[in-house]
């Protein structure tokens, strides 16, 4: 087994910019990078950053502008190999597939963000390609959505990505799990879809769980969706001179 640890889109517009980051908080994820890139370091384990770069005219990322810039953090490490994206995944018209297989590279550890975009594309495209592949649970992250299909808290969102992962496509762990593998040299356990869905064999187990689990998330979408309508309606009425609503 050989490691590579690809640190994606650590750049100003997840921490000062206008995606904010917001679970785990920065506080939890940013250094949990760092650690991360240290134990790397220290083991042989080559680094890979990733950064996104739209057009001038994008509102988010814009070439040239302070949010596409790689945070502090990392602006003054050295890692392995630099990849720079425009898409979802780190890997369509990139060099990353092509350069972890010049360096005998067949396990990729995901940290970064967002945890549902660029972070689980990347990971779903590693694993189609045949690479193992590792998530950091406190190493990633994400804010809330809404939209016109609904809303979802940051947490519930991150947490709906671990266990998708976990179910099949990469072996979920922490900071602290993952660089104790590393200082063994061990690997990182990974479920599957068949022992993932256990629960849906067991009718009366079943439909207990899914129950309790449809009213507690329903309870809590519902709250973040009220208050981010609110929220965004405040803005835009603000926005246009009326001072409430």
């Amino acid at each position: 087994m050989k490691r590579a640890l690809i640190v994606i889109d650590l750049q100003n517009e997840y921490v000062t910019g206008k995606l904010k980051i917001c679970h785990p908080d920065l506080m939890t994820s940013i250094p949990n990078i760092e650690v991360a890139w240290d134990a790397a370091d220290d083991h042989g384990v080559p680094v890979v950053a990733v950064q996104h770069i739209e057009d001038e005219d994008s509102p988010v990322f814009a070439r040239g502008s302070d949010g596409a810039a790689l945070h502090e953090t990392i602006i003054d490490r050295k890692p392995a190999h630099l990849v720079t994206k425009g898409s979802v995944s780190a890997f369509p018209g990139t060099d990353l597939e092509q350069w972890l297989r010049a360096n005998d590279i067949d396990t990729v550890t995901i940290a970064g963000y967002m945890t549902q975009h660029c972070c689980a594309g990347t990971a779903r495209d590693a694993a189609e390609l045949g690479f193992t592949v590792e998530f950091l649970s406190d190493a990633t992250g994400t804010l809330d959505l809404v939209n016109e299909a609904g809303a979802i808290s940051a947490d519930a969102l991150h947490r709906s990505v671990l266990v998708t992962m976990q179910s099949e496509f990469a072996a979920v762990a922490t900071t602290e799990e993952w660089t104790l593998a590393v200082e063994a040299g061990d690997t990182l356990p990974v479920s599957n879809l068949w022992d993932s869905t256990g629960h849906a064999r067991l009718p009366e187990k079943h439909a207990e769980l899914h129950k309790l689990m449809r009213e507690v998330r329903a309870g809590i979408d519902g709250d973040i969706a009220a208050t981010e309508a609110h929220n965004i309606e405040h803005t835009l009425y603000v926005g246009q001179g009326v001072s409430s609503l």
